[in-house]
């Protein structure tokens, strides 16, 4: 008894390890439902919880799970055991020399090439590591730590006269799956660093570029070189989508989040309309519907291909079959799956290269079909469906199948084609017959 008593209070802490994993991999992302998800937030001053709690009441308020951390905590660690703890992580702490705990740049990259979304927010005081994670996403922050931006004909004229450094945007990225179907009438207050994006990466795009009157300077300086950011090269806010469809929202203004910012009022220079709200409120809401896979999801499921007029799937094909090939494809609405509706969803029959190619035509309500002929040729072929669409997580769908040729026993017995052949051979049958008749009997 002694013993079991003894090995009971050493398993103790590990059941009880093993007990508080259970809810955070319950509530981890999926493939069926991907908004059940738990959030990790860092910040540089826990004072954030308050002064930006509308925006985290907005998350908790579509079902998101906040850990609401210090960005230096020791206890911090993105993964356990091999699992990992959060799907998501926001890091709204720009000040931060260097993570607590386990967490580190590896490790926020690692999160990232592993299929988790980011939101990273900077200012003027943002560190060296805060830099580094967004170099790595593709985008480069100034490099000259006092700088902000400033724009003298798109700022905000409530502000203190001869202060342009709170920037009012509208000139949003024209999608809908990436912002939402309503328009945002009211400009969104800006006031932090800019950044220019990578030319290398390709998968880098501006949501909201600056003015082409905008650059980025010391706003308590005069200038005595030219700025080395200017016009519509700077980025205010910037997004991401990798190959693995993980998504990344980065921007240069924590305020941009902030409650001040989601309340406050906002009049445009040059312009006569005030609008009694900022767009902030709708524009950070939208993008973190996106960042967070709410809207612009993609599934595809009930891959079949088959030969016409029948419903099996063959296990190949003979050259010149009549084959239909169908696919279902749905978008994550936020609580549903709907009917993902395109007119530029396209399969290829593929070996080597291309040997068709299709634009599948759809039913609307989620059913994409097309049918052809198996070209002449025979080989290892593959269905191949690559849809790749602004805003829209990536489709990469293949499908192996292979093509034979005629049997010997399957070709006609004559072939029309060549009734010019067998008129040869028969009419040179008979001219040796009669050149056989005549040579023998002629005297």
């Amino acid at each position: 008894m002694a013993k079991l008593a003894l090995l009971f209070l050493f398993a103790l802490p590990l059941l009880l390890s093993l007990t508080s994993l259970l809810p955070l991999h319950c509530n981890a992302f999926s493939v069926d439902r991907p908004t059940d998800r738990r959030l990790l937030v860092l910040v540089d001053d826990l004072a954030i919880r308050s002064s930006h709690s509308r925006f985290f009441s907005s998350l908790q308020a579509r079902g998101y799970d906040l850990d609401l951390r210090h960005a230096d905590d020791p206890g911090l660690a993105l993964r356990r055991y091999g699992q990992y703890l959060y799907d998501g992580l926001i890091l709204f702490s720009p000040s931060v020399q260097r993570f607590g705990g386990s967490l580190d740049l590896a490790a926020v990259l690692d999160f990232v090439d592993a299929g988790h979304d980011l939101i990273l927010a900077a200012d003027s005081s943002t560190s060296d590591l805060i830099r580094e994670i967004a170099t790595e996403c593709g985008v480069d922050f100034d490099e000259d730590p006092a700088a902000m931006v400033i724009d003298h004909t798109s700022y905000a004229v409530s502000e203190t006269e001869g202060d342009h450094t709170l920037i009012a945007s509208d000139d949003f990225i024209k999608s809908d799956v990436i912002l939402g179907d309503k328009k945002i009438e009211a400009p969104v207050l800006f006031r932090g660093i800019g950044h220019s994006l990578n030319t290398a990466n390709s998968l880098v795009l501006k949501v909201l570029p600056a003015s082409p009157a905008a650059y980025s300077a010391n706003p308590l300086m005069k200038l005595s070189s030219p700025p080395s950011l200017t016009g519509s090269a700077i980025s205010l806010v910037s997004i991401v989508q990798a190959r693995n469809n993980a998504r990344i929202l980065i921007t240069g203004s924590l305020d941009m989040f902030s409650n001040r910012f989601l309340k406050s009022g906002v009049q445009k220079a040059g312009r006569s309309i005030k609008h009694e709200k900022s767009g902030n409120e709708q524009f950070v809401t939208e993008i973190s519907k996106w960042v967070f896979h709410e809207r612009g999801h993609l599934k595809a499921v009930n891959v079949h291909h088959h030969k016409v007029g029948e419903t099996n799937e063959p296990s190949m094909y003979r050259i010149n079959d009549d084959l239909e090939y169908s696919v279902e494809i749905y978008e994550w609405s936020g609580s549903s799956w709907e009917p993902y509706v395109a007119d530029d969803v396209q399969v290829q029959f593929y070996m080597m290269s291309p040997y068709v190619l299709k634009t599948l035509a759809t039913d609307h309500k989620g059913l994409y079909s097309t049918s052809f002929k198996v070209p002449d040729v025979y080989g290892v072929f593959q269905f191949k469906v690559e849809h790749q669409k602004l805003g829209y997580t990536s489709l990469s769908l293949s499908k192996q199948i292979p093509v034979r040729p005629f049997r010997h026993n399957e070709y006609e017995r004559f072939i029309t084609t060549a009734f010019p052949y067998y008129g040869a051979s028969f009419s040179t049958m008979v001219a040796f017959f009669i050149f056989s008749i005549v040579y023998l009997y002629n005297k």
